[in-house]
């Protein structure tokens, strides 16, 4: 990260952390200061070292550098994670539906994937939940509260169009081990014919911006990337939690380096497209299990997700028929 962000986050921890100031002992000998204690937890995070891999470069042992990590992720959790960790609003959700259309995909909120990191001390009796395994994006699934909001009405309503049909339950591109849900439109994995084919690759070109994602705060974080040594399976969720804030903090820091080309086919126009969040949905109605039930109903409908299907090919064919002609 750059160093303005990095003593950013120093200041803030000093002052708000009282583990991270530095402190005199009996002897009013000064103990490690907030930069060493933020240094040493953030190589450990970044390199995925050992906690005495630190000793000799900060001073401080391997237990001074665990109480760092702990602390380090529970302040960056506390202390960001309302900013840099929470739901798209109503204008996140606008600009993402914008963006999701002008790829083809009227509706679309964006990708979802899993990234496994394995738990090389798990539990026996635990194994078979939190080891690698085929089904591992269906047992996260099964624990995600990705469609909480939506069940509890808390969810803004989204309307769009596909094909000249209307539709009101926004989805994600996924691949094919996902469920056939109306909340899920995977690619066709052998197609037959030109439309099936155009639109194979639209979908799968897309969707490649969660995988890049992953390979990015691993490639940042190296502690994701390896083993995860912990027994306690509470703070190795805490610490992937903080990896995901701090890696949006340093995007959010470094996007003018990273935009290196027009983004202005990307800025919301207004009135542009079919997809709109219905500001006129209200999100207070008191849910009862009859409509908890029914929603549920609702996302999980294979009928629906195979008439969105069909539409989304209909739709990339026409919008983009051009360009695999001149391919």
């Amino acid at each position: 990260m750059n160093k303005s962000l990095f003593m950013r986050i120093v200041d803030c921890l000093s002052n708000e952390v009282q583990f991270f100031r530095q402190k005199q002992d009996v002897t009013r000998r000064l103990g490690l200061s907030a930069l060493q204690k933020f240094t040493s937890a953030i190589r450990v995070l970044a390199y995925g070292s050992a906690l005495d891999a630190v000793d000799e470069y900060l001073r401080g042992g391997a237990t001074t550098a665990r109480l760092c990590v702990e602390n380090f992720v529970e302040a960056i959790i506390n202390l960001f994670g309302d900013e840099y960790r929470r739901r798209p609003t109503p204008a996140d959700l606008q600009r993402l539906l914008h963006i999701g259309e002008l790829h083809g995909f009227p509706g679309m909120k964006g990708s979802i994937d899993c990234m496994h990191w394995e738990w090389k001390n798990c539990l026996t009796a635990w194994k078979g939940q939190y080891s690698r395994g085929t089904l591992n994006d269906i047992n996260g699934l099964d624990r995600s509260p990705v469609f909480d909001d939506i069940i509890n009405g808390r969810a803004p309503q989204v309307n769009f169009l596909v094909n000249g049909r209307e539709y009101h339950l926004a989805y994600y591109l996924t691949n094919g081990i996902y469920p056939k849900w109306a909340t899920f439109i995977q690619s066709i994995p052998i197609p037959q014919g030109p439309k099936a084919v155009l639109y194979a690759q639209r979908q799968e070109a897309v969707r490649k911006d969660v995988e890049r994602a992953f390979r990015v705060l691993q490639a940042r974080f190296a502690i994701v990337k390896n083993s995860a040594f912990s027994w306690d399976k509470v703070k190795i969720g805490k610490i992937r939690r903080a990896c995901v804030i701090l890696q949006n903090m340093i995007v959010e820091d470094e996007i003018d380096e990273y935009t290196q080309y027009d983004i202005s086919d990307f800025q919301q126009v207004e009135g542009s497209g079919s997809s709109h969040v219905d500001l006129t949905y209200s999100i207070d109605i008191p849910t009862n299990t009859a409509n908890q039930m029914g929603v549920r109903t609702r996302i999980r409908d294979r009928q629906a997700h195979q008439q969105l299907k069909g539409d989304l090919v209909e739709h990339i064919w026409r919008k983009f028929e051009s360009d695999q002609d001149n391919n």
